[in-house]
């Protein structure tokens, strides 16, 4: 039995552009649903299951970070913002907000093809190479639900950006991660703005897993050089 292709959801109010989208995603083999508005996309998220969302930003009756940001904490979905803001304040933004990725309109749709794939190809490998649940230092990561898992039996979600980034550290434990190894493997562009996003998902981490920013036990920063996951991983 053949599992159906990834579903990709494409959220934008003007319909040459869905259009655009779907007839390339299609032709690489994807299946996609499209929506002119929040309130459509959200009802429809009700009864489906994208594995990743394009969002554009300039909806006609939501705001488009207020929308991503509350996927990034509800849905494990890849979340790739499509957006005419071109400033790298608003870049930063959106990737803080939970974001995986951000386009820049106008865009070849080849390219956002691309990071589709690079997003969604990742985290299928790993899941055949180590399993959905990680295990350290009394914690539980469940990459299947998205959820975070403390020793006193909490449980948090985890964003897909979050997710992602733990998923990295936890795949190379007690091993220095440089700054270019993040970038490579979490798939982002060079510049400012992927730099602070890292930062910030980096804290959030540390945030949920009760880390002092002082004196952090499992994620560790060396300066100039990059960080060091401390505890030993099993997986299952």
């Amino acid at each position: 039995m053949t599992s159906d292709p990834p579903l990709i959801a494409i959220l934008d109010d003007e319909p040459d552009i869905r259009r655009l989208l779907a007839d390339a995603l299609e032709e690489a083999g994807f299946r996609t649903a499209g929506f002119g508005r929040a309130t459509e996309f959200e009802a429809a998220l009700r009864r489906m299951t994208p594995d990743a969302c394009l969002i554009d930003l300039g909806l006609p009756d939501r705001d488009g970070l207020a929308l991503v940001h509350r996927l990034a904490t509800q849905s494990g979905a890849a979340i790739i913002i499509i957006s005419g803001r071109a400033q790298v304040q608003d870049r930063v933004t959106g990737l803080e907000l939970g974001a995986d990725d951000y386009v820049i309109k106008p865009f070849d749709p080849a390219e956002v093809v691309a990071r589709i794939r690079a997003r969604l190809r990742k985290p299928a490998r790993e899941a055949a190479r180590n399993g959905q649940t990680a295990r350290f230092s009394g914690w539980s990561a469940d990459f299947d639900r998205y959820l975070l898992t403390g020793p006193d039996g909490m449980e948090t979600p985890l964003s897909h950006a979050e997710a992602e980034m733990l998923r990295m550290f936890l795949d190379s434990p007690r091993r220095l991660i440089s700054r270019a190894q993040m970038l490579e493997s979490l798939g982002g562009t060079a510049g400012d703005s992927f730099d602070r996003a890292m930062d910030v998902r980096i804290s959030r981490l540390r945030t949920k897993l009760g880390e002092d920013p002082k004196n952090p036990r499992l994620i560790k920063t060396i300066y100039g050089a990059g960080y060091i996951f401390l505890s030993e991983v099993g997986w299952s």
